[in-house]
């Protein structure tokens, strides 16, 4: 099932969390709604819902309008970051509670909601804890549980709300790698919202980076890596550093030091340069290059993280390989072999 978002809008109380979003996921796609929190992602993930309704603007399931249709009208399965478990009820019981509910006419039986659960606790590995119940598992069993009772329903849509905030670092990553392989096994929709970069970048197939209630960037985790559009991206997708700079014509000026560059195109002004941090090289004797101060040097597992001061601009941090010795107060010349300018 695919989903459109058309210029929609939301206000609470007259302030707007939502600025006339627009956006279009595939049948089949797992897409991340990723941004600081404020961003409105969590908003735009329950309007898809039908937890929240446009102040303006149109929500579209396929061809059909579901701006104004109810949760259970849309068929959504919604998974919560704290579970929202049952604790009264079963593994079995919880996972086969939006059958139970339905309207006699569409309500399985019984004993076929019982092997429905029982098949999904096979899909996401869980296999012989029906009887359980939710205080009895650990906190990633939990969430499993959790999305086994959101497919239960046959969704059209599966949407995700911080799945994984609840959880220790080491069980986020193996539930990452399980996510993704249950969505490549089902073809759900699948929507997830996430403050955490790294989750977005390994699990979905398109990222919405979102920031004050706008969309700033969609695209694949290369594309907002690798070309990132504004320097809100830059700074939230990986390290980044940035220096202000002059353009003038064909030159990009460091104070009054012209920087050899290659490949940009900026118009005449003040600019902000930014950069990756281990995007850089090293350039002995500086010519045409950003000399800055050692401040401090750190080993961060294969490589060395150094802090610089660059002119009187403040700092800036690049990466070196771990054997490269930059002492503190020492000079370093280097050049960002990939960077993008943005008018300052």
């Amino acid at each position: 099932m695919s989903v459109s978002i058309r210029n929609v809008r939301k206000e609470f109380e007259n302030f707007p969390a939502l600025h006339d979003v627009s956006l279009d996921i595939k049948t089949s796609e797992l897409i991340a709604l990723l941004g600081p929190s404020g961003s409105g992602k969590t908003t735009l993930l329950r309007l898809i819902a039908g937890l929240e309704s446009p102040t303006a603007g149109s929500v579209f399931f396929g061809d059909e309008d579901a701006s104004h249709r109810s949760v259970q009208e849309r068929n959504v399965g919604f998974v919560f970051q704290h579970y929202a478990l049952f604790r009264h009820m079963t593994v079995a019981d919880n996972i086969g509670f939006g059958l139970k509910v339905r309207p006699s006419a569409t309500r399985p039986s019984k004993a076929d909601i019982r092997a429905r659960a029982i098949e999904l606790l096979r899909l996401v590995q869980l296999s012989g804890l029906e009887n359980r119940y939710p205080a009895q598992l650990s906190g990633g069993q939990r969430q499993r549980v959790a999305l086994a009772r959101a497919m239960a329903i046959e969704p059209k849509v599966l949407l995700l709300d911080e799945p994984f905030g609840a959880l220790d670092a080491q069980v986020r990553r193996e539930l990452r790698r399980w996510l993704r392989e249950i969505h490549e096994a089902t073809g759900h929709t699948t929507v997830f919202v996430t403050h955490d970069q790294e989750e977005a970048l390994e699990l979905a197939d398109r990222v919405v980076v979102m920031s004050q209630g706008r969309i700033e960037q969609v695209g694949t985790a290369d594309e907002v890596y690798d070309n990132p559009n504004s320097p809100f991206v830059y700074g939230f997708i990986g390290d980044s550093s940035s220096i202000p700079v002059q353009v003038e014509g064909d030159r990009v000026l460091l104070g009054d030091k012209r920087l050899a560059l290659k490949g940009w195109s900026a118009k005449d002004g003040k600019a902000q340069l930014f950069f990756r941090p281990h995007d850089v090289e090293i350039v002995e004797g500086g010519e045409g290059a950003i000399l800055g101060k050692v401040l401090a040097s750190r080993r961060v597992a294969g490589l060395r993280r150094v802090e610089l001061s660059v002119e009187d601009d403040g700092h800036v941090e690049i990466e070196l390989p771990a054997d490269r010795d930059a002492p503190v107060g020492s000079t370093l010349g280097f050049r960002p072999q990939r960077f993008k300018l943005f008018p300052a």
